[in-house]
């Protein structure tokens, strides 16, 4: 992780992070399909094989080390400084579109260009279609995560 372009803690971006993740994504102890076909547990989780159910503290610590890694993995290819605000932004969105999806994307390609969040952070409004489809959730989910990126607004 480039720990020089994270501004504040890499601590108080995985508590705001979480604090936007775990409302958009929902709890849930039991896997079920989710809309676009992937079997998700816990707050959003697709990663490994899912046990038959979870408990709440199991679903908190795998949340935490999903998010650590999305926040590795979105760091590695962010060469520019970031507020605490935007890095959750980010990291929200990143959880849920993925490090692959969230690094080749345009609103990448503009902080690398060293854009400010003003410039940048509209693009989280592009993110709203899973499946093909728009999905009102998405939407939602993507003007909570500008407004943390812009105004520093937390859930």
């Amino acid at each position: 992780m480039k720990a020089k372009v994270i501004a504040g803690s890499v601590l108080g971006v995985l508590v705001l992070a979480g604090g936007l993740v775990r409302p958009w994504e929902g709890y849930s102890p039991e896997p079920y399909v989710d809309i676009v076909g992937k079997v998700t547990w816990c707050y959003g989780e697709t990663q490994g094989i899912p046990k038959d159910s979870y408990k709440r503290e199991e679903c908190e610590a795998i949340l935490q080390t999903s998010l650590g890694r999305h926040l590795s993995g979105v760091a590695a290819c962010i060469g520019q400084p970031l507020t605490e605000n935007e890095w959750a932004a980010v990291l929200s969105w990143t959880y849920n579109v993925g490090v692959r999806a969230a690094c080749g994307s345009t609103l990448v390609k503009r902080i690398n260009r060293g854009e400010p969040g003003s410039a940048w952070c509209p693009e989280l409004r592009k993110w709203v279609y899973a499946g093909g489809k728009r999905v009102k959730g998405l939407v939602n989910r993507r003007e909570a995560e500008l407004a943390m990126c812009i105004n520093g607004v937390r859930p």
